[in-house]
């Protein structure tokens, strides 16, 4: 798994927060990030939750700003939508985070994939969201129109695993349901065979224990560590249940939502580990970021994304 050992050298931070609430555990890395931090609006109130100079190198718990900061709205039975108004430094200025959280007993997984120009290009959008799905997004990385990695639909192989140490593997239907693997862990897994739907993405934000990938916790590990974008990323919460979390740029209301621009990787991973994710990976971000969710009167909620895409992923209610 990666970056499960912390280096020598690492200090050890308890930070106890007040009665009724968890404890949170950070394991600060000795090698620094770019400078950075993020505030969530709590009521009237910013509160800084989370800096690049103390940022965690794990979570065991989420982050109690970001829980007292969520109001969630149930929308049918297991699946629940949030949000959280957050603030960068510079460029970043505010972005909306939109939370959609899904118990998997519930709801069935399942891949869609779609293509177009003789298979050159994507063309799944919120328009082509099945009928009877209450959550349908964009999933996985991708290249003109195949999609990035492993590939299982209908308990079929349909594309090989890819390589690289900061990817995930997702199996949304499988014996054991819904699980984050990583890539070193995939060989044995596809000997024993049993996904009925899976898909690969990257980079992975959160080892399976809350930890953040070495490459995330410095600048020098070959991964862009500045770089803004909207993003989409998906996790797996301690409870079992899935979270989804899309971010908006916010800093002029709802005129430029489409921007891309956004939280950098390492702030996305923090986020996700805030709300109590214990493994989580980015999907594609930037213009093909896009969500769409349906409550109990059949009543669409869209985030449309600016660029169509091979493949997404719906949940269905189980029968």
């Amino acid at each position: 798994m990666i970056g499960r050992a912390a280096p020598l050298g690492w200090a050890l931070a308890l930070v106890t927060v007040a009665a009724g609430r968890a404890a949170v555990r950070q394991e600060p890395a000795a090698a620094t990030l770019p400078p950075s931090s993020l505030s969530v609006r709590v009521g009237r109130e910013w509160h800084t939750w989370w800096s690049a100079a103390r940022a965690p190198a794990r979570w065991t718990a989420g982050h109690p700003a970001l829980r007292r900061a969520v109001v969630w709205e149930s929308l049918r039975p297991g699946l629940e939508r949030g949000e959280l108004l957050l603030a960068g430094d510079a460029v970043a200025a505010r972005f909306r985070v939109l939370l959609v959280r899904l118990d998997p007993a519930r709801y069935r997984l399942r891949l869609r994939q779609a293509t177009r120009d003789f298979g050159l290009r994507g063309a799944w959008n919120l328009d082509s969201a099945s009928a009877d799905a209450v959550l349908a997004f964009n999933a996985g990385q991708f290249a003109g129109g195949d999609p990035w990695g492993w590939l299982v639909r209908e308990g079929r192989e349909l594309q090989p695993p890819g390589t690289g140490p900061l990817s995930t593997a997702v199996v949304l239907e499988g014996d054991a349901g819904p699980a984050f693997v990583a890539a070193g862990d995939l060989p044995e897994l596809r000997r024993r065979g049993g996904c009925a739907e899976a898909f690969q993405s990257y980079p992975t934000l959160l080892d399976g224990d809350g930890t953040v990938p070495i490459q995330l916790q410095t600048a020098d590990r070959g991964v862009d560590v500045e770089h803004r974008d909207a993003r989409l990323a998906l996790c797996l919460q301690r409870d079992g249940r899935l979270l989804v979390a899309l971010t908006r740029y916010a800093a002029m209301g709802n005129v430029l939502q489409n921007l891309p621009v956004g939280p950098t990787t390492p702030e996305m991973a923090a986020l996700m580990g805030g709300l109590d994710c214990r493994r989580a990976v980015m999907l594609d971000g930037g213009l093909s970021s896009q969500l769409l969710l349906r409550d109990a009167d059949g009543m669409a909620e869209l985030w449309p994304g600016l660029r169509r895409v091979p493949l997404a992923l719906e949940a269905v209610p189980r029968n």
